[in-house]
């Protein structure tokens, strides 16, 4: 609705029309109750699933079935076994790409711009305290610059006491004293090392902030700045600075028109100038990459992708709950990436 010069909903599928309806009326979308429906009736140009994980799978393949390219969901499987079932289904041609927006949220896309600009030389760490699971590892993966390399991890799982902060609903009525799951991972990929670290209150929390330090042989980034070396006795500074309209009396709308690093645009808002979150913003870059990817462009984020940091994720569980190594292996999906 934020951007309809850019993309169309054409119409929605639920198994239950009279449980959508009041809160699909305002946006004017056709519900069909079958994904052959809404393909038949429409013939769009994708189909996004954003359905359970214990459903997705299912979904994804009704579809491949009838072939429509998907942009899915979330993890698009949850056990390593269906993850290799969805994969042999881009081997017959499917066209699957999924969801994962962490990378594309403007201030993790600037810094990974700049990580990969050279100005640091080759990045050997990243200490990532973002997201959990699979979008830790995702924005691990793209920092460092990992495909499909095997890891060792070792992990850790943490309890400590927090002030109950917000959550999905909103913030709570009264102060109390909860725990606070934490997990902390070590990735060691031989050359390259990744830290995963995230604590479940970090989503809402008012007082649980997100980390980010990138290292590389020249300088490194730390959250919203950088410093490098330009030769060896000639140290830079810099900030990743949000250049917003409608702020400080500006009329020209609220939104985000990009991040600068000194002079340089290290990051372009692709859909300014509609007025979108970060998150929104993320989304939206996944869904103009799934278009497209559909039209012949280069896939943005393939299940494969999304099958490796699911997997990783799956080995950090498994390191933090039997506390001793895991070593991962190379999987089908590796060799399509």
């Amino acid at each position: 609705r934020a951007c309809p010069d850019r993309m169309t909903v054409v119409g929605l599928v639920t198994r239950d029309p009279s449980a959508a309806a009041d809160y699909i009326a305002p946006f004017g979308v056709p519900l069909y109750t079958t994904s052959e429906d809404l393909v038949s009736a429409q013939s769009p140009d994708f189909v996004v699933t954003s359905l359970p994980w214990g459903i997705n799978p299912s979904a994804i393949r009704t579809l491949a079935d009838l072939g429509m390219p998907v942009l899915s969901e979330t993890p698009p499987a949850t056990s390593i076994d269906e993850m290799i079932e969805l994969w042999k289904l881009t081997q017959n041609g499917a066209k699957i790409q999924v969801a994962e927006q962490f990378w594309a949220q403007p201030h993790h896309a600037a810094r990974i711009a700049f990580a990969h600009s050279g100005k640091l030389g080759r990045v050997s760490q990243a200490q990532i305290s973002v997201s959990h699971g699979y979008h830790g590892t995702s924005l691990i993966r793209r920092y460092l610059g990992i495909g499909f390399e095997n890891a060792e991890i070792t992990g850790r799982s943490l309890t400590s006491p927090i002030v109950e902060g917000p959550g999905r609903s909103g913030p709570p009525s009264e102060e109390s004293i909860i725990d606070s799951e934490q997990t902390i991972a070590h990735l060691d990929f031989g050359d390259r090392f990744g830290v995963f670290d995230f604590t479940g209150d970090q989503y809402f929390s008012y007082i649980r902030g997100q980390r980010v330090c990138i290292r590389g042989e020249r300088g490194e980034i730390i959250d919203h700045s950088a410093a490098y070396l330009c030769d060896v006795r000639t140290p830079v500074k810099v900030s990743f600075t949000r250049q917003q309209g409608g702020m400080n009396g500006n009329l020209e709308g609220h939104y985000l028109k990009g991040i600068q690093v000194g002079e340089d645009w290290i990051y372009e808002n692709p859909l300014a100038p509609a007025p979108l979150s970060d998150e929104e913003i993320a989304i939206g870059t996944c869904v103009l990459g799934m278009a497209d990817y559909v039209d012949g462009g280069e896939p943005v984020y393939d299940l494969a992708e999304a099958c490796q940091d699911r997997y990783l994720g799956i080995c950090i569980e498994q390191a933090a709950e039997a506390g001793k190594v895991i070593k991962t292996q190379t999987q089908p999906w590796a060799e399509q990436g």
